[in-house]
């Protein structure tokens, strides 16, 4: 492993527009084969360390602040953290699955004690005297002595070095941490409050364009022989009287409008009359079990364990269940923009992309560019839970820029952007399961998931790449149960995409553990046992028996198998209140994959009987996530992710008809109101030695099940597919 510390012998007038050092000049730290981090110390001590990631809005560019600023003992205010540049930041593979603190806290870290133990080293040898006795205080170094402290810039006068990085660099103790471990406030914050340039939308370059793009009738869709060939005709001629229009691009099923002005692309966008041969038809996508049932799959067994099938053949109790999950999206509250620039032979994109050295290959691929021809610069962008349409209007602004040799943005609109983005997938889960022994069962899991791969479509749309179906493993995160199985058998049918899918928070875990906590709710109803003690009774796992037991008693939960009649209010006779249970820890990555968070849910919620209404009145919220490094960004997390995944048990649904998304407006896909936003106590557990997990999506992962057996404590009535809306709710009340 090699580092390479420097001191850039620039003034700051020399650091690009974004503050950041030319490339050159950078501490690069190679780990495992790849570069991994890199910090860089300017010639007036500011501090830049460089991340692949990217921040999402959940708050880790502060975190890394706080690490780099603790490990070299400099304020925070001098740490400036680049992410998501592919000109200046290593590729570390995409931003999901709540990895950047889990995968790349340590490696920074120890890139910036490296640097500090090197100049430390320099110090001693200037001022005579042992490392030891040395004290950093604001990245000045202090001798023994009552002289003058040496700053970090003048220890290394303007010369460049290169280190060997051990990975055993001694760290800091967390006893020692002035920063980890503290609320600090988001650094991110005071530009967005003043208007500062933060969000890709705001962006604008001289002399940039505007365009819009024109989609073909098959909405949602990124399998099949119809994509970039089904345009017919484009009649040009009909925005010929709309002033400010410079060119129509046609390139296979792209067709594309600029202008100089925004609202003139949209009205030629509007106005364009295109032909286009109608799509086939789509699956009946109404039906999710169905659909899914006849969709081909391969079977992949992923733990087998004992011979599950002849313990529950044997079983006098035992109990099977199929849950459904539906089809979601992300709902951008701002629609997906990028800026592109195509000069000399080289495109830079401003994108609000997820996956920045993702796009960069893709911009390769439909520009024909080499690798030093494309920069991705990654700016904030708009409700990105997932892979949303970023990489869509970057690819397409790109394609454009090189089209008309200008700046051009690209900014999709609100039906393009539900109709196209790619789409949380729907999953089906069979579920067979018995109690066998005092502390284990058996234990049968089956699901179905479609591919979430998404290509760029313009690659397809253009005839870069095949609009072939790619079939991947992701349907297995946190397909194991979390409890004791002495025979069990755990199986995925992997299978093509139906419609454009990409992941979204919680991927196939949050379904997972809707599969898991609502089953092992059922059996604990199905034996008359308390909910939670009879999770206690099969967890092996200290952790997430700790965290259980902490968040029950936090939520003061009344040991009972289920009590809906004395849970009736007296001044509202019609509503019904229960309480219900759900815990796991996030398990992500490619199987037997990597563990995140734990996380522990207990809800209340109100269920109005005449109309099958649900509110979740409040929500008790338990997190381990080991070493937390700002505990109010894990806090607002924890926030965010209860809001969204309440609003997606609740409510959330796409719907489909027989060309592709029909959802294409909030009135078709309504979102949770202020006004329906439940209590939420947030409980974080004590790190007790570990390391830092990462915390961005797992307090999403117990939701659906939790607000599940809560309906069902109130009602009686188990809910197996979502969402909980009040048609589905009252026709099973009305059952009963």
């Amino acid at each position: 492993m090699n580092a390479v510390v420097d001191n850039p012998a620039v003034s700051r007038e020399r650091l690009d527009a974004k503050g950041e050092p030319p490339a050159r000049h950078a501490v690069n730290l190679i780990a495992k084969g790849r570069v991994d981090t890199y910090v860089a110390i300017t010639a007036d001590g500011e501090v830049i360390a460089a991340n692949g990631h990217v921040d999402l809005g959940t708050g880790v560019r502060t975190a890394f602040t706080q690490i780099v600023a603790d490990e070299l003992d400099v304020p925070m205010h001098r740490v400036r953290i680049v992410m998501g540049d592919t000109d200046k930041t290593p590729d570390q593979g995409p931003t999901t699955a709540s990895a950047s603190i889990q995968s790349a806290a340590v490696p920074m870290r120890r890139a910036a004690a490296q640097a500090r133990q090197f100049l430390l080293r320099r110090a001693a040898e200037a001022m005579g005297c042992a490392v030891e006795t040395l004290v950093v205080k604001d990245g000045v170094v202090y001798g023994p002595g009552a002289g003058p402290g040496l700053p970090y810039q003048e220890l290394l006068r303007g010369e460049r070095f290169e280190l060997d990085v051990s990975a055993d660099v001694p760290l800091k103790a967390a006893k020692d941490y002035r920063y980890v471990g503290k609320s600090m406030a988001r650094v991110d914050i005071p530009a967005k409050v003043t208007g500062g340039l933060v969000f890709v939308h705001d962006f604008r370059l001289p002399g940039m364009l505007h365009a819009r793009i024109v989609r073909p009738p098959y909405y949602g869709r990124d399998v099949g022989a119809m994509i970039g060939h089904s345009l017919l005709s484009v009649d040009e001629q009909s925005i010929a009287a709309i002033p400010g229009i410079l060119r129509t691009v046609v390139i296979g099923d792209f067709v594309a409008v600029v202008a100089r002005r925004e609202e003139q692309a949209i009205k030629a966008a509007r106005t364009l009359k295109v032909q286009w041969r109608q799509p086939p038809p789509l699956a009946d996508l109404a039906d999710v079990d169905g659909s899914l049932r006849e969709s081909p799959s391969t079977p992949r067994v992923l733990k087998e364990t004992g011979d599950a099938a002849a313990a529950l053949s044997g079983a006098t109790d035992a109990l099977r269940a199929t849950y459904v999950w539906p089809y979601q999206m992300h709902g951008s509250i701002g629609p997906s923009c990028a800026v592109a620039d195509f000069q000399d032979g080289k495109v830079t994109v401003w994108s609000g992309s997820q996956n920045p050295h993702f796009l960069h290959v893709d911009i390769m691929v439909l520009l024909d560019l080499p690798q030093e021809a494309v920069r991705i610069v990654r700016m904030e962008a708009s409700g990105c839970y997932g892979r949303n349409c970023a990489d869509d209007a970057s690819a397409e602004a790109a394609l454009l820029a090189r089209e008309l040799g200008a700046p051009v943005r690209v900014q999709l609109m609100r039906d393009e952007e539900h109709a196209w983005e790619p789409k949380g997938t729907a999953q089906l889960m069979d579920v067979q399961g018995a109690v066998t022994g005092p502390g284990t069962l058996a234990y049968a899991f089956t699901n179905r998931y479609p591919s979430n791969n998404a290509p760029v479509m313009v690659l397809m749309q253009t005839g870069k790449l095949p609009a072939d179906p790619i079939v991947e493993h992701k349907g297995d995160r946190t397909a194991v149960p979390q409890y004791r199985c002495d025979d069990i058998a755990v199986t995925v049918r992997d299978m093509a995409p139906i419609v454009r899918a990409a992941w979204m928070r919680g991927v196939s875990a949050l379904p997972n553990v809707f599969a898991h906590e609502s089953f092992i709710d059922e059996l604990a109803a199905r034996h008359e046992e308390d909910p939670v003690a009879f999770r206690l009774r099969f967890m092996e796992d200290a952790r997430a028996r700790a965290l259980t037991e902490a968040v029950a008693a936090l939520a003061q939960w009344e040991t009972a198998p289920r009590r809906p009649l004395a849970a009736i209010d007296a001044a509202r006779p019609h509503i019904r209140r229960g309480r219900g249970f759900a815990q796991h820890q996030y398990v992500h990555g490619t199987f037997p994959g990597i563990g995140s968070a734990y996380c522990a849910w207990v809800c209340d919620v109100e269920v109005d009987i005449r109309t099958g209404a649900v509110r979740v009145a409040k929500v008790w919220v338990g997190y381990d996530c080991g070493l937390v490094i700002n505990p109010d960004g894990v806090r607002h997390q924890m926030h965010g992710n209860v809001i969204q995944s309440v609003s997606r048990a609740l409510g959330e649904e796409v719907r489909f008809d027989s060309r592709g998304v029909v959802s294409r407006e909030w009135g078709a896909y309504p979102i949770l109101k202020f006004q329906e936003v439940p209590d939420i106590v947030t409980y974080i557990a004590p790190a007790e030695g570990h390391g830092p997990l990462g915390a961005g999506e797992s307090a999403s992962v117990p939701s659906a099940a939790a607000i599940a057996n809560a309906i069902f404590d109130a009602t009686g009535v188990r809910l197996r597919q979502l969402p909980f809306h009040r048609e589905r709710l009252k026709a099973a009340l009305d059952l009963i």
